[in-house]
């Protein structure tokens, strides 16, 4: 799968280092060429000879470690940019995230990190213990490095070094090998790369108490399924997501919100420049008027819910949008429907339209398939299969490409 591929592997100092060489194994099975390189720290978790012998290459660490007088040996790390077809940074402890996203570069995983050449994927998985991942500094320094285009692992939860469990173990060797074979399996000719592009996905949740609220059923799915492969393609993906339980897709700046006010609030900033708007997200169309503040009792027979129209996030976008920005929308009925999606494509000013039934089964909410029928702009009419919501997500964006490019 990776013949013929040039793989940067970038170790640093954390005790899930000591899994790199399966990964380097694995990557080596499928083709690759691989160079490692290791942190000071790394190599305390695990053996410079262990990586070596797996790689058969020698672990670069220090800048000047390589330095013997030769010219080709002081430039290395401009050779290595050059050579890499990727970069894989696993795992990614806070500090060397600290480093790559302020520009530092003091060893030879950070410098050659500057040296690649634009364009070329880099992926990060991040280890570390779950209260140093969630804080403000960390979740900073991954946003700067997703902007640059990285394509950053969600941490899996489990067993950690300090003996408690929770989020912030690096994701296994076979995961990682994964996302790097679909990243690397990305059309490298794609209208998206590095095009920006926001969606979004989920359900939003109304108040109409402290503990109650008006939503539906999305999952989430398809909007996510999106902008995982738009990130696979090369493009900049923003995805503001209402409450879901999904992992964020590798690559993907996530912003999370619950209600449509909100949604439309973390979206607006990023209209300007985004290429692509994508509203894959269900938004409530109403939502109570007044929420109250704690419980409402139950005191009578009846209770009366007085309702206001939500924003339309999708179509203020739409309509205000700068020459060459594409809007594309969702339109979803229980039955039939076909014209109202017809109706939202023209009255919303879009360029295409994805209209799906829910039928409680196959297609919809809550499952992992879509039957997606895409009406364009221009008239055009295509009927896509009962697809799984992945394969639907690539057939859309298969049919946004060629807009892209005009």
């Amino acid at each position: 799968m990776l013949t013929g591929r040039n793989i940067l592997l970038g170790i640093s100092g954390g005790i899930a280092a000591y899994k790199t060489p399966h990964l380097v194994r694995l990557l080596k099975k499928s083709g690759a060429e691989v160079q490692v390189l290791a942190t000071g720290s790394a190599l305390k978790f695990v053996s410079e000879l262990s990586l070596a012998t797996v790689s058969r290459r020698p672990v670069l660490t220090d800048i000047f470690s390589a330095d013997t007088g030769h010219e080709s040996e002081r430039t290395m790390h401009i050779t290595l940019g050059e050579w890499a077809d990727a970069f894989v940074i696993a795992p990614a402890t806070a500090n060397t995230l600290a480093k790559l996203s302020a520009g530092l570069c003091d060893d030879m995983l950070s410098l050659c990190f500057l040296t690649l050449r634009p364009g070329k994927p880099v992926l990060v998985a991040p280890a570390m213990d779950g209260h140093m991942y969630d804080s403000p500094s960390v979740q900073r320094n991954l946003a700067v490095l997703t902007r640059q285009g990285c394509h950053v692992m969600e941490p899996e939860i489990g067993s950690l070094a300090s003996g408690q469990c929770g989020l912030g173990r690096m994701p296994e060797p076979e995961t990682i090998f994964e996302a790097l074979t679909e990243m690397l399996a990305a059309p490298k000719d794609s209208a998206l790369r590095g095009k920006t592009v926001v969606v979004t996905a989920g359900p939003t949740r109304e108040k109409i108490d402290g503990v109650r609220f008006l939503s539906n059923y999305s999952s989430g799915k398809m909007g996510f399924a999106i902008a995982a492969d738009a990130a696979r393609r090369g493009a900049v993906v923003r995805l503001v997501t209402g409450p879901v339980n999904l992992p964020t897709p590798p690559g993907v700046e996530r912003l999370d919100v619950e209600s449509a006010e909100q949604m439309l609030a973390a979206a607006r900033p990023l209209f300007d420049g985004c290429d692509l708007f994508i509203g894959a997200a269900a938004v409530a169309d109403y939502r109570p008027e007044a929420p109250v503040e704690g419980k409402i009792k139950k005191n009578a027979a009846e209770m009366e819910l007085h309702l206001v129209r939500n924003p339309d996030i999708l179509a203020t976008f739409a309509t205000g949008r700068k020459p060459g920005q594409l809007a594309v929308g969702f339109a979803l009925e229980t039955a039939g429907g076909v014209e109202y999606a017809r109706k939202k494509l023209v009255d919303k000013q879009l360029d295409l339209v994805a209209f799906n039934i829910y039928d409680g089964r196959t297609s919809g909410f809550e499952v992992d398939t879509n039957a997606l029928t895409l009406l364009g702009r221009d008239g055009s009419v295509t009927e896509l299969p009962l697809l799984p919501k992945e394969e639907a997500a690539g057939k859309l964006l298969d049919a946004i490409e060629p807009l892209l490019r005009r």
